[in-house]
């Protein structure tokens, strides 16, 4: 059996890691390296859930690259500094934060040791049509959102502009007990303060575009008016990216299917972003293990059953994200009050913390 991947990011190196698993040959294309300088400062959150699956059926993470979160707190400007919300569970482990480098690089360490897999740079656009005609593989799965397939057949897409950007650094501080994510839901958007250890933490400020840009002078203020713990030694760069809301229409057109963000993209505030990819994978794999326990080809079949089990539900989910930013945006005491309603309601908080452990499948 052999598979395509195009593109070389954390969700096309996921994804063929865990095929590779399986014992499919991978070969993965990509038109250009990714720039490791947009990423330096980029960490992800993955749920307890997702964590558990990805270490035993794709990764196995180092003990130095995640960090633990075991609780929640919930801010808003209006409140006054005053907490709205507070996750937590019995101090056991709601989610954990990575940094993507770090995920990434060992990954592709990985993968270059398995000869199930191999890596190719694009280097003439017309490799996409001779792939496309030769029909040497088996299944075609593109992780690339700017590559030629994705804009000439997998294009139609449901969008909204935030008219925000996401702000992201980290910063190096004095050692605190730094097991506790915060989120500020602020008149230009929300800020996430997510630990990577003792000493550092990673700095989420999605701020609308109408807004001056971030900086250590309003970092700094944030933390003074929330009396955060946080006493800086250093800032790294702060680096920049577009926020949008996109789902795909179509998944998938004959062999070949689109994947990760291309399917949907949404909003950072509750780090769910590579979650839902996460799950997805998942869904796939089980799939592909289906046809193999059961000897069917590894055909477009399985991407036409991949996007009837996970479409709806990846709408429903992408919708539900977009309705707490919409919510928190409002940022008045009758959304305050709602929000803290939900916080001292255990059945809702329980839903909510299962919803963002599990998604929608639970």
């Amino acid at each position: 059996m052999n598979i395509c991947i195009l593109g070389d990011g954390l969700t096309a190196l996921a994804l063929s890691k865990s095929l590779i698993n399986k014992k499919l040959n991978v070969s993965m294309y990509y038109e250009k390296d990714e720039n490791i300088k947009d990423f330096s400062t980029r960490t992800i959150g993955i749920s307890k859930d997702n964590f558990d699956y990805f270490n035993k059926d794709i990764l196995k993470f180092k003990n130095n690259m995640f960090w633990p979160i075991k609780k929640i707190d919930i801010y808003s400007e209006t409140s006054k500094e005053e907490k709205i919300i507070e996750f937590e569970k019995s101090g056991s482990t709601l989610f954990y934060i990575l940094k993507n480098q770090l995920i990434c690089n060992l990954l592709n360490t990985e993968l270059k040791k398995n000869y199930l897999f191999k890596k190719k740079k694009v280097k003439n656009l017309n490799f996409y049509k001779k792939i496309l005609k030769e029909k040497k593989f088996d299944l075609i799965i593109n992780c690339d959102n700017k590559n030629v397939i994705s804009k000439e057949f997998l294009s139609k897409k449901i969008l909204k502009n935030y008219n925000s950007s996401a702000y992201t650094t980290l910063v190096k501080h004095k050692k605190i007990n730094n097991n506790k994510a915060i989120q500020i839901f602020t008149k230009n958007g929300p800020i996430a303060f997510l630990p990577i250890s003792e000493f550092e933490t990673s700095i989420v400020f999605s701020k609308l575009d109408s807004q001056n840009e971030f900086d250590l002078k309003e970092l700094q203020t944030i933390i003074h008016n929330y009396k955060l713990r946080f006493k800086i030694k250093s800032i790294s760069q702060i680096n920049k990216f577009p926020l949008y809301l996109s789902l795909a229409r179509k998944y998938h057109k004959k062999n070949v299917m689109a994947f990760g963000d291309i399917l949907h993209r949404i909003h950072p505030h509750a780090g769910q972003g590579f979650n839902m990819t996460v799950r997805d994978i998942k869904i796939l794999n089980n799939i592909i293990n289906e046809h193999l326990s059961l000897g069917l080809q590894i055909d477009s079949l399985i991407f036409e059953k991949f996007e009837a089990r996970v479409k709806h539900f990846n709408l429903v989910f992408s919708s539900g994200i977009d309705f707490i930013y919409e919510f928190f945006k409002i940022n008045n005491n009758l959304s305050n009050n709602i929000a803290k309603f939900f916080g001292n309601n255990k059945f809702l908080k329980n839903y909510l913390t299962k919803y963002a452990d599990q998604g929608i499948y639970f």
